[in-house]
């Protein structure tokens, strides 16, 4: 058998990422008919997946402009070719009779078994659908997952935020003392929160933010009340103090449920928005991707506000929260734009400036829909990046390729940005109980 390869991609893999067919090396890659019916069908959609459809379909047409895709064309020099391949004289043994060619998933697969019994090389089915390679697998033919989006290898490589230096024991009465304490550990990021450690008493310790090799050892904002709402550990601590640094226009943070990540978003933003004496900003924007994103939310009733309501609840019983249970003084500031509800479906074309912006359950966004929210940041806006990355929704994308993972992974290196993970729950004993126990 050749070493060349065949691979067959699923409609799901171009509709992860549309450059997927220049990942591939020197081995051809056959696009079966459905395929091309199964794009056409996503290129009207508002959202990253359509925005991977019309891509692969303007790389499909420019590669149709070099030759022929019925014969096969080269992708680029050193890649394969592209070959479009049809599921007309499939055989008995393509198509199981447990099977049925009208479900586009086993048309793809049967004419992925013609190509395999038609050609000498191996023939490898690539698809994001874990049930897919499963039936593929069943059938005799290798599947393999399309990972050329991941960043990290699995969720527990991604970075925490924090991390515990051991120091000698005077080093650590300097720091309560207020002097300058420097630490030369070229492993720490920018902004990375740091828990100083005593090497002869490991009960001595000390909390701050690490800058650079060059600044000392930043200490952390005193644990005050901010909007009523006090840090219970020592990560909700490092989350109040990357919340109330102007300095830092980017804050990631990951965090389980019942954890806090929102509800100090929210307070902070609050504080810093209403309380005329810490004001850094004038409005608070927030929300949460509709999921699928894309989803067009024009069918319900009412304006952007009241169209999002069932899927911002979540937002809304924080604020009412933080309000007191006040909803007349919540509607008022809301009525002013002071605090604003925002569609991310319609925030592309925007520029949001002075605004401190939350976006809840980022982990649901894929990197493309990510870059589309934050350049709309303007000058004096901060922006707030909560999920739980265990929590995904999105079919297209996991722990390790989602938006929030690559926020998290691309920005630790930049002096703008601070990431925070929170692991313990606060929200209540039974919400605690629950989330470990069941």
């Amino acid at each position: 058998m050749s070493r060349k390869k065949t691979y067959v991609l699923d409609t799901s893999v171009y509709l992860t990422n549309a450059e997927c067919i220049y990942a591939f090396e020197n081995n051809d890659i056959h696009v079966p008919l459905k395929v091309f019916e199964e794009i056409d069908k996503h290129k009207k959609r508002q959202d990253a997946v359509g925005a991977q459809a019309r891509k692969i379909i303007r790389i499909w047409d420019e590669l149709r402009t070099k030759g022929s895709i019925a014969a096969g064309v080269r992708i680029r020099q050193g890649l394969g070719l592209v070959k479009a391949i049809s599921a007309s004289g499939i055989q008995p043994e393509d198509l199981p009779q447990d099977l049925d060619k009208n479900v586009p998933d086993h048309l793809i697969i049967a004419t992925a078994l013609k190509a395999q019994r038609e050609s000498p090389r191996k023939v490898i089915l690539v698809s994001r659908d874990i049930n897919m390679r499963v039936i593929a697998d069943a059938v005799g033919l290798t599947s393999e997952d399309f990972q050329n989006n991941q960043i990290v290898d699995n969720s527990e490589s991604i970075f925490e935020g924090y991390s515990t230096v051991l120091v000698d024991d005077q080093i650590i009465d300097r720091f309560y003392e207020k002097q300058s304490v420097y630490l030369d550990d070229e492993t720490l990021h920018p902004n990375q929160y740091v828990m100083l450690v005593s090497n002869a008493n490991e009960k001595k310790t000390a909390l701050g933010r690490f800058v650079s090799t060059a600044m000392p050892v930043r200490q952390l904002l005193k644990s005050q009340k901010i909007w009523g709402i006090k840090p219970r550990n020592k990560e909700q601590q490092f989350l109040m103090d990357a919340l109330m640094d102007p300095d830092l226009q980017i804050i990631t943070i990951i965090g389980k449920a019942g954890s806090g990540k929102t509800i100090c978003a929210i307070a902070a933003g609050l504080e810093q928005t209403i309380d005329e004496s810490k004001q850094e900003y004038t409005r608070v924007i927030v929300s949460r991707p509709v999921q699928p994103l894309g989803k067009d939310i024009g069918f319900l009733p009412g304006n952007i506000e009241e169209k999002m309501t069932p899927w911002l609840m979540p937002i809304q019983d924080n604020l009412q929260f933080l309000m007191g249970n006040d909803k007349i003084t919540l509607d008022i500031y809301m009525q002013k734009g002071t605090i604003e509800i925002e569609a991310l479906t319609y925030i592309r074309g925007r520029s949001i400036s002075n605004a401190f912006i939350i976006i809840d359950e980022a982990q649901n966004l894929t990197t493309h829909e990510l870059k589309t929210i934050i350049t709309r940041v303007g000058e004096g806006t901060k922006i707030v990046l909560t999920g739980d990355v265990e929590q995904i929704d999105n079919v297209y994308i996991d722990a390790t390729s989602n938006g929030l993972t690559h926020a998290v992974e691309k920005f630790k290196r930049f002096e703008l940005a601070s990431h925070v993970t929170l692991h313990k729950g606060e929200r209540s004993k039974v919400a605690t109980f629950a989330a470990q126990n069941l």
